[in-house]
């Protein structure tokens, strides 16, 4: 099943996952400095939306992932970015160092190594089901297309995933590693964009 988008709602969402990526990620290493990168062309091509300066020195790519649904436990990992165009998905050419998808009405954030998550992937691809997306712009519209891989897959098959409650007013969470994480829900159709 095919969902559609309106970019202001895309970018809504994509807005909101950002502020938790770098909320988390300036809370779990503090003194380091988060840039924003995601219109700057130079990094628009490698897939990578944020820098994170850590306080040693070394700076890691961070792609951001907004999910808006409300009960899915599954990721939409884009391997076609722009059908109509024939342009690859991020999860394919990204460059980043991690992946951090929120579930943004689930309240979690979720951090999964990408280079080791594409190469677990790859060879497991055409096990999962692809989804279309299809996003308006003005006058434009395209598709996008994705395969909708389980949260638990991928915490059982990629080391060092993690899974990070978001904070609620009133109280701090824990960050728990994904493997302690409940189980996923009943499959649904995937919904996910966040950015392109």
């Amino acid at each position: 099943m095919a969902r559609s988008f309106s970019m202001r709602g895309v970018q809504s969402a994509a807005d909101r996952a950002v502020q938790h990526a770098r909320a988390w990620m300036l809370e779990t290493e503090p003194g380091s400095r988060v840039h924003d990168v995601q219109l700057d062309p130079r990094f628009q091509h490698r897939g990578v939306d944020l820098l994170w300066e850590l306080p040693s020195g070394e700076v890691r790519g961070i792609e951001v992932k907004g999910d808006r649904n409300a009960t899915r436990r599954r990721y939409f990992f884009e391997l076609v970015s722009n059908l109509e165009k024939d342009t690859p998905g991020c999860f394919l050419y990204s460059g980043a160092d991690l992946l951090i998808y929120v579930f943004l009405s689930q309240g979690e954030l979720h951090v999964v190594p990408m280079k080791a998550a594409r190469e677990w992937f790859l060879p497991r691809a055409k096990a999962y089901s692809l989804k279309h997306a299809f996003t308006q712009t003005g006058a434009i519209r395209y598709t996008t297309v994705g395969a909708v891989v389980p949260v638990r897959d991928v915490a059982e098959g990629v080391p060092g995933v993690i899974r990070v409650p978001l904070k609620r007013r009133g109280g701090a969470k824990e960050a728990v590693a994904e493997d302690e994480a409940p189980g996923p829900e009943a499959p649904q159709a995937q919904e996910t964009r966040a950015r392109d």
